[in-house]
């Protein structure tokens, strides 16, 4: 079987565990099929049919050594959903859906983060700060995978997320559309919480190391620094993302 990014297309398209399957039936993901071990049962599992049932999803009672031989390694706790393939939206329907929600868009960008748990983490703080969705590059970057939705803890189920050919091009596409670009740069010149949050706003978050590339800090409006103290030189990408949501999440008020 083909790799694509180290993971394996049948690999790619699987959710395991009962809390991660649950999330994936409550949000958008599109699952076909569930695998269920025979005999276990419980509130999730009865929850995880229920939902099943009403969106007429299979779920197959099978020994489990097929779960083994399907999740190799993994905890998957005795169920595992089978995915269609993820739909990755385009940042004008990324746009569109932030803007069907009403208030204020507010979107990520990620300047080809590489670590599928920065990924997955980011997705989390993202649903939890009110954020629409978030916009990844094609090549060079860490794309949807089992790692990703993990680290979401599900959130992955609830955010949405659009990719693109060219990120500079959709910075000139949000900024047409009226959105501000700010980025996370150590050395901006805006200390994050003078920044005024309360306007249609796109957050770039560069990668591990490198941070944002030349030719989108370019392109920001405002570079917003996080002040710190001499024992640290600098964040990880999503831990420093996570601070500045907070603080726009703040600025807006609960529910954006």
């Amino acid at each position: 079987m083909r790799k694509k990014n180290g993971i394996k297309k049948e690999e790619s398209d699987l959710i395991f565990g009962r809390h991660p399957v649950l999330e994936s039936l409550k949000g958008f993901l599109p699952v076909r099929e569930i695998s269920l071990q025979e005999g276990i049962d419980g509130g999730i599992i009865r929850r995880i049919k229920k939902l099943a049932a009403e969106k007429g999803i299979p779920v197959r009672q099978v020994p489990r050594a097929i779960l083994e031989q399907k999740a190799p390694g993994e905890k998957h706790q005795g169920i595992v959903a089978s995915l269609v393939p993820y739909q990755y939206l385009t940042s004008g329907e990324l746009l569109q859906r932030a803007r069907h929600g009403g208030g204020l868009p507010f979107l990520l960008m990620l300047d080809h983060l590489q670590d599928p748990y920065n990924f997955g983490s980011l997705l989390r703080t993202a649903a939890l700060t009110g954020a629409g969705g978030a916009i990844i590059p094609r090549d060079r970057a860490c794309g949807v995978t089992p790692a990703v939705f993990k680290g979401s803890a599900g959130a992955l189920a609830h955010v949405p997320v659009a990719r693109t050919v060219n990120l500079a091009r959709d910075v000139d596409f949000f900024k047409k559309e009226g959105l501000w670009i700010m980025g996370a740069d150590m050395d901006g010149d805006l200390p994050f919480f003078k920044a005024d949050f309360r306007l249609p706003l796109v957050l770039v978050i560069g990668g591990e190391g490198k941070g944002l590339s030349r030719l989108l800090r370019d392109k920001c409006d405002f570079l917003l620094r996080i002040p710190m103290g001499q024992a640290v030189s600098s964040l990880n990408a999503a831990v420093a993302a996570g601070i500045i949501m907070y603080e726009i999440f703040r600025q807006r008020g609960p529910g954006g």
